[in-house]
């Protein structure tokens, strides 16, 4: 098992949690940007920068993932290319996107991005919240001792 982050947009407190959650757990921590991430010194984490380009760390992610993998993202198509290879998807809000709910979110996101390319303003996601992280932290923990064995 390992833990896989599309480190772009990941938010900072999320990237502490899971910096705690690798160094208590013992888990390997991967986290794949086009930019430097900074990270703490551990031999448990680390990072892959890839080139800049569209979905180029997505692909990384892709490309490395295994079955039983968490990966820690906010985008639904690299969310539905990952369950597809039978990883589980957490996002920085704790909400698990799983083969039941994924083509939903996929087809509101096709909804969202035709309203946009429409000229409708359709705003962004809110900021970042104590509840969210909360969630988050909980739901990790919750993968993390599910998995453990």
């Amino acid at each position: 098992m390992r833990l896989w982050v599309d480190a772009d947009a990941c938010p900072v407190a999320v990237r502490e949690i899971l910096f705690r959650a690798a160094q208590r757990t013992g888990v390997r921590l991967t986290l794949i940007a086009n930019q430097p991430i900074p990270v703490p010194p551990s031999p448990l984490i680390d990072t892959v920068q890839v080139a800049s380009g569209f979905d180029v760390a997505d692909d990384e992610i892709v490309r490395r993932v295994g079955a039983g993998d968490l990966v820690v993202t906010s985008d639904v198509p690299l969310a539905a290319e990952v369950i597809d290879r039978d990883a589980l998807v957490l996002t920085p809000r704790g909400e698990a996107q799983t083969r039941e709910n994924i083509r939903a979110r996929l087809q509101m996101r096709d909804f969202m991005e035709t309203l946009r390319g429409s000229g409708i303003h359709t705003g962004g996601p809110s900021g970042l919240t104590a509840a969210d992280r909360k969630r988050f932290a909980d739901a990790l923990d919750r993968y993390l001792a599910h998995n453990k064995s």
